[in-house]
């Protein structure tokens, strides 16, 4: 399948309203490295979180001067500044969705979590706003199927924010072509499967916030660095291989290796940021305090918990939902005082976005 799929026909305009949120997620193997058009230079692999969303509401109105134009609001107030990226989102995707140049549209937008801090704030959001284009686009063509509403939902996403296009289906979901799954596309991800090990569909997902705030360096800007980094092709070769051991290990319910693969995968995508030209450090101290704190807890309980770490200095803690009221005194008691004003977010697993209800 190629883009060419994807495109639609022309319709005529009429007033709706979309309303959909779409979750975080977290790469287990990761995604760094890429070429246009947000085509990805390995595959990736995560889980879709439940309770950090993204909301966003769309009213389509027909266009008085017959040309496409948009206002955005995040968390109620207007937004210009976000207006370049969703200028440039619109422009990708004005091909598949040519209907879109008879609307007008406003474009409200909030999340349950930080953005900009490292968990994933614009997949969800790009996420959501694709399927509320999606939404608009079954009232023009009612026929359509549910699995390429995902499809495109997915591909239309990965245009705005790569790792957007992981955040549609739940709660395991794959993202780039590979050997592994024949179905994986480069265009747009897929929900892992049916083989996907219990234990993990109800995994475990505590966001330790070190640093609330915006990231120094961006995810595109860190993406860009990759085509010269010295050790490219090693990390891509790498994640295919750690894709190839993840996906056993999540067959099987093997936490021991999954432990391992996740969290080699974590450290290597900050060792890819540490080692570009120029470098740079989005981890913080503390970070590294509960990395460690997560290590000893990890041997002296013998609870198989592992450390992720997004492009940002949080700490995602993954562990199985049955040990979840140890973790959780755990990290009350102990890890606490390494995040911002002590705050952290309790999430799990997710079976991926839904339509909202207007209240």
């Amino acid at each position: 399948m190629d883009e060419n799929h994807f495109i639609a026909k022309k319709g005529t305009p009429i007033p709706f309203t979309a309303f959909w949120e779409a979750p975080s997620n977290i790469a287990l193997i990761k995604y760094w490295g890429k070429t246009a058009p947000q085509i990805p230079k390995n595959p990736s692999l995560s889980f879709t979180l439940s309770s950090s969303v993204s909301q966003t509401e769309v009213f389509f109105q027909p266009s008085k001067l017959g040309k496409f134009d948009f206002t955005f609001y995040f968390e109620g107030i207007p937004k210009p500044d976000f207006k370049p990226k969703l200028q440039t989102f619109f422009k990708r995707i004005e091909s598949y969705i040519p209907w879109i140049h008879g609307f007008e549209l406003i474009i409200k937008s909030k999340n349950t979590f930080p953005h900009s801090s490292g968990i994933a704030s614009s997949a969800s959001a790009m996420a959501a706003l694709a399927l509320c284009l999606m939404d608009m686009e079954t009232q023009l063509f009612p026929s359509m199927e549910t699995d390429f509403f995902h499809q495109k939902a997915s591909f239309l996403a990965r245009l705005g924010s790569g790792s957007a296009a992981r955040s549609i289906q739940g709660p395991v979901t794959v993202w780039g072509e590979n050997k592994i799954f024949s179905k994986a596309s480069n265009l747009y991800a897929l929900p892992f499967g049916e083989e996907l090990h219990p234990v993990f569909s109800t995994y475990q997902d505590a966001i330790l916030l070190v640093d609330k705030g915006t990231k120094a360096v961006s995810s595109s800007q860190g993406h860009d660095l990759m085509h010269q980094h010295p050790f490219a092709s090693q990390r891509f070769s790498q994640a295919v291989t750690n894709l190839e051991a993840l996906t056993s290990t999540m067959k099987a319910g093997d936490l021991d290796t999954f432990v391992d693969v996740v969290e080699l995968e974590a450290l290597s995508l900050h060792a890819m940021m540490l080692t570009s030209n120029p470098y740079f450090i989005l981890i913080k101290p503390n970070t590294l305090a509960i990395i460690e704190k997560i290590r000893e807890f990890r041997v002296s309980q013998k609870v198989p918990i592992c450390f992720t770490l997004d492009a940002g200095a949080n700490v995602h803690l993954l562990y199985p939902l049955e040990f979840k009221a140890q973790v959780n005194t755990f990290i009350a008691e102990e890890l606490a005082v390494f995040c911002e004003k002590g705050q952290y977010l309790l999430d799990q697993v997710g079976e991926g976005a839904k339509k909202c209800n207007f209240v």
